[in-house]
């Protein structure tokens, strides 16, 4: 077995354990053998667009992971499946920023991205969406919007 799918199994049977019960964090559907290609549901506290100019807040957000071919030296590729207003994520990805080592687990990269979507972590120096980033730097005494630790439970 190569060093990469030794990595896979590993990660899937960490995902596995950590979000069996996490009362935040379901995983869906895994696609691969060993899986590749991860859909998770995050129960968090996060806003969505609603118009052009307003949103609401939502608790129910759908992620999809991509582990490309040269994983875990690159970082996965996320998207959301369902919108979320927040200044580092777009309907295309999730910009992580400059915080993925090689040796973080896929499910501490999960739970990063529930922070995300809580406002628990953001960026609003250098924003995917900027009307995201002027609401946070506005409105920090509101944030974060889930104010758990999301990585308890596993």
């Amino acid at each position: 077995m190569t060093a990469r799918l030794r990595r896979l199994s590993a990660d899937y049977q960490r995902v596995l354990e950590a979000f069996a019960r996490h009362p935040h964090i379901r995983l869906l559907e895994a696609q691969g053998t060993p899986p590749e290609r991860y859909r998770f549901e995050l129960r968090v506290t996060g806003l969505v667009p609603s118009g052009e100019a307003s949103f609401i807040e939502r608790n129910e957000h759908r992620v999809e992971i991509f582990l490309p071919l040269d994983y875990p030296r690159r970082p996965p590729i996320c998207r959301m499946l369902t919108a979320v207003f927040h200044p580092n994520i777009d309907p295309q990805k999730i910009c992580l920023g400059d915080h993925w080592s090689a040796g973080q687990s896929l499910a501490e990269m999960v739970v990063r991205v529930a922070e995300m979507i809580s406002y628990q972590s953001y960026n609003t120096k250098s924003p995917l969406n900027a009307k995201a980033a002027a609401w946070a730097e506005q409105n920090v005494a509101l944030l974060p919007l889930h104010k758990g630790d999301l990585s308890s439970g596993w």
